[in-house]
């Protein structure tokens, strides 16, 4: 089994990179993350997870062992297999999915391409109780992150229905100052500038 690769990077594809490691050159499915950190000509450690099939062997490339450990943990949902899993952590960090999943937020997940909200509830409802890196405090909330309003969850949508990466929604929102009482329309109008 093939857990981690350290190399020079020799080509960048919309999902996958070459890794050259001693000579041997290495085709790995990255998340955004991992693609995010990657250059070519340049060293890079990359945290695998190697998937035998009867007909394919193929490696999925991450930048964090939480990443795995994330997508090993969706590959035991049923219907969801690898590609579907690099996609929800290509759009969500590790974070960002556990706080989903945790808080029962089926409109964050079902956002990802190729995640409708029948496959977001059976993730919930799969993986809510196994993801052991969260511990829920009374009242849904969880602990270490602070769970969306309502009116948060809002404006991460529509900068998802602009073309924003729900990554990208989130970290305006997060810049926006936390002691200002901000209605809907002011929260849009100032990620938006903070966006560019």
């Amino acid at each position: 089994m093939i857990a981690r690769l350290r190399g020079t990077v020799l080509t960048i594809r919309p999902s996958a990179i070459v890794i050259d490691v001693n000579g041997v050159g290495y085709r790995v499915a990255c998340s955004q993350a991992m693609l995010d950190k990657c250059e070519i000509g340049r060293h890079a450690d990359v945290h695998t997870h190697m998937l035998v099939r009867e007909d394919d062997i193929s490696l999925y490339g991450f930048a964090s062992e939480d990443e795995v450990t994330l997508f090993t943990t969706l590959l035991g949902v049923q219907g969801i297999g690898a590609r579907t899993g690099v996609a929800i952590l290509s759009k969500l960090s590790a974070e960002q999915l556990k706080t989903a999943i945790s808080n029962n937020q089926i409109d964050t997940l079902s956002r990802v391409p190729g995640i409708g909200k029948k496959t977001a509830e059976k993730i919930v409802f799969a993986l809510r109780d196994k993801l052991g890196g969260l511990s829920a405090a009374p009242g849904g909330a969880v602990v270490g992150l602070t769970p969306l309003s309502a009116v948060d969850t809002e404006v991460i949508a529509a900068l998802t229905s602009l073309g924003y990466s729900i990554a990208e929604a989130q970290a305006a929102l997060n810049a926006l100052p936390k002691n200002e009482p901000l209605d809907l329309e002011e929260k849009l109008r100032r990620a938006l500038a903070s966006m560019g």
